[in-house]
């Protein structure tokens, strides 16, 4: 069976769209629910539960009550910045995901159809192109708003989505290196062929996995938003559906980065411990199939944010900054020289990468990793903001000894 060409790709495509974002924007809508309702279970309180059974139109209410609300305008306001600012966030995140393979090739009538709405030949750089036009939503909100709390809000998100988007892309190179190719279709291939890269890659995974919290502004990494500080940052001064434009961004970014680390590091679609569903004839049974493999990895990275939501306290500024300009962007561009030299290794001795390669790669990431934990960050962010008050508390004593 071939590929689907001609007019049955336009139409098919047509439907994809639809069913993808359509299906998008319904995980959004109640994935607020599910953060709500673990909220609760984790602090040990209730969540939404008035609104239907267990509190499942909660999403509708929501939805319901940002379109009925008074729309906002700021008298001293840029009126035309404000109003696209919330549009430059949202539709970033939104597209996307248009590129992420969530299932294996669907066989019709009229061939076979690829499950991703655009199979792009430079996937992964779309999606770093794409995602890094958010941070102009983030800056021009705080900046039309004429409000000093809000710009303050718009200078923190961008001073923090371009401080980890560089060590997301490195760390992502490591990823390239192996897979030999930058379509997340073939990155996906390749994994099923040897081991996923979760192995191999470790270190590269959870420097990935920090600065995924960082480009979606979630806790403990929501400076830009810090009510304490801020009152709401950058969209302090919006209301109704131009507000629910920036929450609809943020779970957006949050969906799209949980698929993209399943793509780089877990086998995208791939069941594990199976090869009938990385293989030809391709069957309705193998896209169900993979399909549900796919989103069972994704809410799991969804449901890792909530987890870390409501677990830990945020990081001050300066801690932001260190940890992404100091540990972070150091230790991905060493490891991305220790990558490259492992993959001339292996080709230079004809070895090719293989599971037997990614396991020898797993044992040296565990002792890299050792080396990340205890040596190179040396307790300046790990250790937490207790550990450097009482440096400073013997610090100062000592001064007064003297």
């Amino acid at each position: 069976m071939t590929w689907v060409t001609g007019s049955a790709f336009v139409y098919l495509s047509a439907v994809k769209i639809l069913c993808v974002f359509g299906l998008l924007l319904l995980i959004i809508a109640f994935w607020t629910l599910v953060e709500r309702r673990g909220a609760g279970f984790i602090q040990n309180r209730l969540g939404p539960n008035r609104v239907g059974p267990g509190g499942l139109f909660q999403p509708v209410a929501d939805g319901l009550k940002n379109f009925f609300k008074e729309e906002t305008l700021p008298p001293f306001a840029d009126r035309t910045m404000f109003l696209i600012a919330p549009m430059m966030a949202f539709i970033p995140a939104f597209v996307t995901f248009s590129v992420i393979p969530f299932a294996s090739p669907l066989p019709t009538p009229w061939g076979l159809v690829g499950m991703q709405v655009a199979d792009l030949p430079v996937g992964f750089l779309f999606i770093l192109a794409i995602s890094s036009l958010g941070v102009y939503g983030f800056v021009l909100a705080g900046w039309s708003a004429n409000n000093k709390y809000a710009l303050l809000g718009g200078l923190r998100g961008s001073a923090q989505l371009i401080s980890y988007e560089i060590a997301m892309g490195l760390s992502a190179v490591a990823v390239l290196v192996f897979a030999g190719d930058i379509t997340l279709g073939e990155i996906v291939s390749r994994q099923q062929q040897s081991v996923w890269f979760v192995l191999p890659l470790f270190l590269a995974f959870f420097i990935f996995l920090v600065a995924a919290f960082a480009e979606t502004n979630r806790l403990p990494f929501d400076l830009p938003e810090a009510e304490s500080e801020l009152v709401a940052g950058y969209h302090t001064e919006y209301s109704a559906m131009k507000f629910a434009m920036f929450y609809l961004a943020e779970y957006s970014n949050m969906v799209t980065a949980s698929s993209l680390l399943v793509c780089l590091f877990f086998g995208g679609w791939d069941i594990p411990f199976t090869h009938w569903d990385n293989t030809p004839p391709w069957t309705v049974w193998k896209t169900l199939a993979t399909f549900a493999a796919f989103w069972a990895k994704t809410l799991f990275f969804l449901l890792f944010y909530v987890w870390v939501r409501w677990t830990l306290p945020r990081f001050r500024f300066d801690q932001l900054m260190d940890l992404g300009w100091k540990v972070l962007l150091p230790t991905a561009l060493g490891y991305v020289m220790f990558i490259g030299a492992a993959a001339w290794a292996l080709e230079a001795t004809g070895t090719g990468f293989g599971v037997r390669e990614g396991l020898y790669l797993a044992a040296a990431n565990v002792v890299l990793g050792y080396l990340f934990f205890r040596v190179l960050d040396r307790n300046r962010v790990l250790g937490g903001p207790a550990n450097r008050g009482q440096r400073l508390w013997k610090s100062a004593a000592a001064r007064r000894g003297a």
